[in-house]
């Protein structure tokens, strides 16, 4: 099942059209299933900065499989045993943050891939393999994950062109807080150092036929970002997105009635 929902979602990924999602950071499957309800293209399971731990990945995936959406889980490392505990509990795709140059990148794609393509560890008594029933299924495994690298260092973008060239990077995800901090400008988005590292990160990814991705905090950034080239952007989080709808509705109320 959730195979099925990472082979769709790579066919759309090699088509033209923005793919909406947002980060679930809140550490409720209710909320993984709101967004896939509201009509996410796909819903990343935030582990590296959102509440919660491994033990949502099962029922997040299954909140977000009724609504026919993949889940993606980013690990708070590129650790091997993180990565294969998402697979394993049925994750669509993985991202992985804090990637520092081709080495990690290469490395992170093969803790992502079963021997002899890669060093996933193989076991069949999980949701990828139907709890046993179908252990021969993992053989055509590797080319049903997707992998979602995150550009967020100096390293990643000096090596960008390799690491978008190499075989397995479906998504290459800038995380605009960390590379706005590490290029020397903090929240600096429209800073000309900003600005140039997305012309490079969406050029490199036309050129090798991969997709850009980026969050975008509103509407009227992901506008920007798409006219930009990026097409896998994630509309802020379920956290920021209910905060600000509260802050705006309190808001409201308060201004026409004081």
């Amino acid at each position: 099942m959730t195979a099925h929902f990472a082979v769709q979602f790579k066919e759309k990924l090699a088509a033209d059209g923005p793919l909406l999602g947002t980060f679930a950071g809140l550490g409720s499957p209710v909320a993984v299933e709101i967004a896939a309800a509201a009509g996410a293209d796909w819903v990343l399971l935030d582990l590296e900065h959102g509440g919660g731990s491994e033990e949502l990945v099962g029922p997040s995936v299954t909140s977000a499989a009724a609504y026919g959406v993949p889940l993606i889980v980013r690990t708070e490392s590129g650790d091997r045993p993180r990565a294969g505990r998402a697979l394993d509990g049925g994750a669509s795709g993985i991202m992985i943050p804090r990637i520092d140059g081709i080495r990690d990148a290469q490395h992170a794609l093969r803790i992502l891939r079963y021997p002899p393509d890669g060093d996933r560890g193989v076991a069949t008594y999980n949701r990828q393999a139907r709890f046993g029933l179908r252990p021969e299924v993992l053989a055509s495994r590797n080319d049903e994950v997707v992998s979602v690298i995150q550009v967020e260092t100096v390293g990643a973008l000096r090596d960008i062109d390799e690491i978008t060239a190499t075989d397995g990077v479906d998504v290459l995800f800038i995380g605009p807080v960390d590379l706005s901090y590490a290029l020397g400008v903090p929240l600096g988005f429209t800073s000309p150092a900003f600005r140039q590292a997305l012309d490079t990160v969406a050029a490199a990814a036309k050129r090798h036929g991969k997709t850009a991705g980026i969050m975008a905090p509103s509407a009227a950034a992901a506008a920007d970002y798409l006219d930009r080239g990026f097409r896998f952007l994630s509309i802020a989080s379920d956290a920021s997105l209910l905060a600000r709808t509260m802050h705006d509705a309190f808001a409201s109320v308060r201004k026409d009635h004081p």
